[in-house]
């Protein structure tokens, strides 16, 4: 199977024109046709039909494409390495949930800069399922997630605990309620995908409660955002301890107990089971799972 005609594929599906994808791989239009057409000749089967939206994905066409996105991410990553190894260049790739990308790994990577100067750190921050899914896809080798999360050949450990907490800036509320007075007040949420939502929902259904059963406003996929909302005053909610320390402390942001629940924040490192790591991969492992990490 020829990679190029593979990618030509993959692009025409991705910006669901052949026009578009001929542009953005420099191919006029009838060699980038000729080219999907050699991949179809070698698979032996059909994989686009075109329509008045563009194209569209046959049975077997929704197959190869499943593979084609990982199949591509792997020759970059051998490119990508075979790079590294030529000019002697150490790029380390994280992909983190958003609670520790956005305020705890920036202290760790500091940390680990001290003793591994020649190592360059890149890191992709997205919800706990799309760091998921860029491990399986091969995007990136390390990913740390909020939350336990099963996911085939994608191996998981435990690497630190933390508490969830209600909190508001709001002045009037009670510092302790029930879970009945929980599903009054206004309550902003993490997306669908975030580990904290599903941290949320485990807890609450101890409670016999679901997030339906509860008021709430909106939704960011944003921890910052949340906290920004929360301080302003726009509305109530769930946020780890690790990112509102100092707000807590000054008297920003104040936490309300709900009564019988005492939420506790998982987090995870994980990788492929079948990767070999590089050792200052190895080592960067074994450095985020010690006491050394120095999360902020």
């Amino acid at each position: 199977m020829n990679l190029q005609y593979l990618k030509a594929f993959y692009v025409t599906v991705k910006l669901n024109s052949i026009s578009k994808a001929a542009k953005n791989l420099h191919l006029t239009q009838p060699g980038l046709s000729m080219q999907i057409q050699s991949l179809e000749k070698d698979l032996g089967v059909t994989l686009l039909t075109r329509s008045n939206k563009g194209v569209e994905l046959t049975e077997a066409g929704t197959v190869v494409f499943d593979y084609a996105n990982t199949i591509l991410s792997m020759q970059d990553n051998i490119e990508r390495d075979l790079a590294n190894l030529k000019s002697n260049k150490k790029d380390l790739i994280i992909g983190s949930c958003k609670a520790v990308g956005e305020y705890a790994l920036p202290c760790s990577i500091y940390i680990y800069k001290q003793d591994h100067q020649d190592v360059d750190i890149n890191y992709d921050i997205c919800n706990s399922v799309g760091v998921m899914n860029n491990l399986a896809d091969r995007t990136i080798n390390i990913g740390i997630i909020h939350g336990s999360m099963e996911r085939k050949n994608i191996i998981t450990e435990k690497i630190t605990s933390d508490r969830l907490i209600l909190t508001t800036s709001l002045p009037l509320l009670k510092n302790k309620i029930t879970l009945d007075e929980l599903k009054t007040l206004p309550l902003i949420f993490r997306e669908e995908g975030s580990g904290t939502r599903v941290t949320i929902e485990k807890y609450l259904s101890m409670g016999n409660l679901k997030l339906k059963d509860l008021n709430i406003i909106y939704e960011l996929n944003s921890m910052e955002a949340i906290k920004t909302s929360v301080i302003s005053g726009k509305g109530i909610s769930f946020i780890p301890e690790l990112t509102i320390k100092r707000e807590l402390r000054d008297g920003v942001l104040r936490e309300i107990e709900i009564e019988g629940i005492n939420m506790k924040s998982d987090f995870y490192i994980a990788y492929r089971d079948d990767h070999q790591f590089t050792s200052y991969e190895s080592q960067f492992i074994e450095f985020i799972k010690s006491s050394k990490r120095g999360f902020c």
